[in-house]
């Protein structure tokens, strides 16, 4: 076998080399952008800009029992409470308690709860509403045995779309939408992990809407959910 030494680089070959890798990552990403998810952190982090009072919104249904506690919203949901349109089960569920404000495309919604979610379809997010046929929840839902992350998108019929995240059970989780003009960006992150990508939605960008947290129990009553904290800020300007 013969081996091939490696060339020792010049200093000016290394400073070519660094402006070519800055080069491609600006033309895949933008420009400054050598590293997509530290641009996505300080994006979310300087857009963190106006806490929500929970006396501010309305609420889609009236939950079981809401009770302010240390600055949490501790949300009680009346069992058998869904959000669903027709899709392979058949039914409509329009029961989902959602505590919601208006919601401006260019903003950014950002929720914060601890998982406690632990029989089938306990679920707790974000929801987004523009009227009882066009609508989306985001968040966290444990099914089939384990939490998942995911997200349902609603057009006259619901579609539902997870990944297992069972690690993030019981734990604080941040569920973030920013709104453009046709889209909504969806992203979530555990503790202070970084975000990940959920879901890219279409969405009318003309329409009236309103966001805000929310909580499901399908199948069972005394589901209580913390809600830690509910803010909005500018819109994600980066998609990656």
């Amino acid at each position: 076998m013969v081996r091939l030494a490696a060339t020792p680089r010049s200093p000016s070959a290394e400073a070519s080399n660094a402006r070519n890798c800055r080069d491609v990552c600006t033309l895949a990403y933008g420009e400054d952008m050598t590293n997509p998810v530290e641009r996505i952190e300080e994006e979310v982090d300087a857009s963190l800009t106006r806490e929500i009072p929970w006396s501010v919104g309305s609420w889609s249904h009236f939950p079981a029992g809401v009770a302010e506690r240390g600055g949490e919203l501790l949300v009680t949901a009346v069992e058998g409470s869904d959000a669903w349109l027709h899709t392979e089960y058949g039914f409509v569920h329009d029961s989902e308690h959602a505590l919601l404000a208006p919601f401006a495309v260019g903003e950014a919604v950002e929720v914060s709860f601890r998982a406690e979610l632990h029989e089938q379809f306990d679920q707790a997010g974000v929801f987004v509403s523009i009227d009882d046929d066009s609508w989306v929840k985001a968040g966290v839902e444990f099914a089939d045995g384990t939490v998942q992350l995911g997200a349902v998108v609603t057009d006259r019929k619901s579609d539902w779309s997870v990944s297992p995240v069972p690690d993030w059970a019981s734990r604080v989780v941040t569920v973030r939408v920013s709104r453009s003009p046709d889209a909504l960006t969806i992203r979530a992150r555990v503790d202070d992990e970084p975000w990940r990508l959920v879901r890219l939605a279409p969405f009318d960008g003309d329409a009236a809407a309103q966001a805000g947290p929310y909580l499901c129990a399908p199948t069972r009553a005394g589901l209580t959910v913390p809600f830690l904290s509910w803010k909005v800020g500018p819109a994600d300007t980066a998609l990656h």
